[in-house]
């Protein structure tokens, strides 16, 4: 529901509330006025009292959602953020001039949307630290890895 017509529906339920206010005012003075039991020489029923201190606290809770009613209403609605999604484009990677191993990596990476645990790579590969080691070395002189440090693990990920 836009601010506009929430807005209106609260000065609606302002107006009504002020109605059943009068209403129920009238209907309380009438009692009083028949069941006072107050002698001549007062002016007022004691009870007059009460019922105009809740009738004015009703119109200031009647106030406070008209103003709310009337904020709702002419204030400008929120602008809408639109967020673009677009897919991101996979460039192909040139494994021309790599060798088995290296490109075994770069599938393996390819696969795991280019990070990797260098632990788990290992594992996938069946080939040793050292083995490893000097395999992403090669990869990150060429510039298409990067290794970042990750407590006692290493992460091999994809260069943009």
């Amino acid at each position: 529901m836009e601010n506009k017509h929430v807005g209106f529906l609260v000065l609606g339920m302002a107006v009504l509330l002020m109605v059943i206010i009068f209403l129920f005012q009238g209907a309380l003075k009438e009692i009083v006025a028949s069941t006072c039991t107050a002698t001549e020489h007062v002016v007022a029923c004691p009870m007059n009292e009460g019922i105009n201190q809740q009738t004015y606290l009703s119109f200031g809770i009647v106030g406070i959602l008209f103003i709310l009613g009337l904020v709702l209403v002419f204030s400008k609605p929120t602008e809408k953020i639109v967020v673009k999604k677009f897919k991101e484009k996979k460039k192909k990677l040139d494994l021309n001039g790599l060798d088995a191993k290296e490109k075994d990596v770069m599938k393996i990476l390819e696969k795991e949307n280019g990070t990797i645990f260098q632990a788990e790579l290992m594992e996938k590969l069946g080939i040793g630290k050292v083995g490893i080691t000097r395999t992403l070395d090669k990869l990150e002189a060429k510039q298409i890895i990067e290794r970042k440090r990750r407590g006692m693990n290493n992460i091999v990920v994809l260069k943009d």
